[in-house]
């Protein structure tokens, strides 16, 4: 799951597959529920937590770009990747006010969008038919590309 949702982002410097795994299973294992869990309660778990792990990566990302104590770096020599950083705040934003608007196609958007997850295994994991998350997925990314529209 951290492959492909970090396949999907492109590279981050501080933030790879290995690193996403660990910080994932550290907030697991804080946990104690998850171990009684079915198999969809603990992907929505997962992806729940992966969300919440790269979004923390960007903002911290965002605070030292930002001169949380960084050197001087001319413009030119600025990181092509900022610009990312910014674009997972926004989305998670506008996930979470999808959220509080219907919180079925939030889910929804935190299995396909950071587990990674076909309509098969969401429907499965959210137990809908796959026609439900078809509607589900089209609807979410509608209403998600009003919000993110400036």
């Amino acid at each position: 799951m951290a492959r492909q949702r970090l396949r999907r982002s492109g590279p981050l410097t501080l933030l790879d597959t290995t690193a996403l795994v660990h910080e994932s299973w550290l907030k697991l294992e804080r946990q104690a529920t998850w171990q009684g869990m079915a198999r969809d309660h603990f992907l929505a778990y997962a992806a729940t937590v992966m969300r919440s792990i790269v979004v923390d990566y960007a903002r911290a990302r965002l605070a030292q770009q930002r001169g949380g104590g960084a050197t001087h770096v001319p413009l030119d020599e600025l990181p092509t990747l900022a610009h990312r950083d910014e674009e997972y705040l926004q989305i998670h934003d506008a996930l979470s006010a999808l959220e509080r608007h219907d919180p079925r196609l939030a889910r929804l958007v935190e299995l396909r969008f950071f587990v990674g997850l076909e309509e098969t295994e969401c429907a499965e994991a959210l137990g809908q038919s796959r026609r439900t998350v078809q509607r589900d997925w089209q609807k979410a990314r509608a209403l998600l590309w009003d919000a993110l529209q400036p």
